[in-house]
């Protein structure tokens, strides 16, 4: 076997034991309360409901570059191989959608709206692995890593969900499909070669994604600066700026290898 390819499902295995080597993560009652609570035409929170909207946007900006590439006969300089384009279709899917479940949540947070705000989001996290698979090992792995991936990330709600309803809510595989997927992107950049150019979007993207976690964790500071926005309205507001970069990567690239190279 490869050697990188040796490291990174030595990495996998590793993190995956040491997550659920680790107590059940249970769900703070803290996390649902948002610093922002101003109402704006009888929206409750209604910056960190309205900010949903550039998930929306960005997330069919996506969807309709996707799906236009499929008639345009150039489109082999974005996917060498049509099965590329489908991971990145269910990415932006998932960040439209986004936009629809964390806005139903932030209208009234608890538990149980939590669910819809995070289901989209695994959508996004497993596709883009598959489409970085795709990429960087081959498109036959990233094809057949694609539905397990979405239904481990589904999975890993649901089983927050469950546990929830029967009084230990657990996070350990939410946490491994959100946190997990992220550390093997960052693998996957520095050990594999990519078949296209425009591979640092990808990393600025994380980085983007990284000061959208900061600014969530920031949201009572930044408010307390001059109560004009939250850090979780601008953790909206920068995320979908992080799944654009997505975007403007797949519109700029072309291919390093010649089509065909790999499969």
């Amino acid at each position: 076997m490869n050697w990188r390819l040796l490291v990174l499902w030595i990495t996998i295995a590793v993190v995956t034991v040491v997550v659920f080597l680790l107590p059940p993560i249970p769900q703070s009652k803290a996390y649902h309360h948002f610093v922002d609570t101003r109402a704006f035409g009888g929206v409750p929170n209604a910056f960190d409901v309205a900010s949903n909207a550039f998930f929306l946007i960005v997330g069919l900006l996506g969807m309709r570059f996707v799906l236009s590439e499929l008639s345009i006969t150039h489109s082999a300089q974005r996917f060498l191989d049509p099965r590329e384009r489908w991971p990145y279709f269910i990415f932006f899917a998932g960040v439209a959608l986004t936009a629809f479940g964390s806005a139903y949540y932030h209208l009234h947070p608890d538990d149980t709206r939590l669910v819809w705000d995070r289901l989209p989001m695994t959508l996004g996290f497993m596709s883009l692995l598959a489409a970085t698979l795709n990429e960087r090992i081959s498109v036959r792995t990233g094809t057949l890593s694609l539905v397990p991936l979405l239904i481990f990330g589904i999975a890993s709600v649901l089983y927050w969900t469950v546990t929830s309803a029967r009084g230990h809510g657990d996070l350990r595989p939410y946490v491994l499909a959100q946190f997990g997927s992220l550390l093997v992107l960052l693998l996957l950049v520095a050990l594999f070669a990519p078949r296209y150019t425009r591979g640092a979007d990808l990393i600025v993207s994380l980085l983007i994604y990284a000061l959208a976690k900061v600014f969530e964790a920031a949201d009572r500071r930044i408010f307390n600066l001059g109560s004009v926005v939250s850090g979780h309205t601008l953790k909206h507001i920068t995320a979908a700026v992080s799944a654009y970069w997505i975007l403007r990567m797949l519109k700029f690239r072309t291919p390093v290898t010649r089509p065909g190279h790999s499969t």
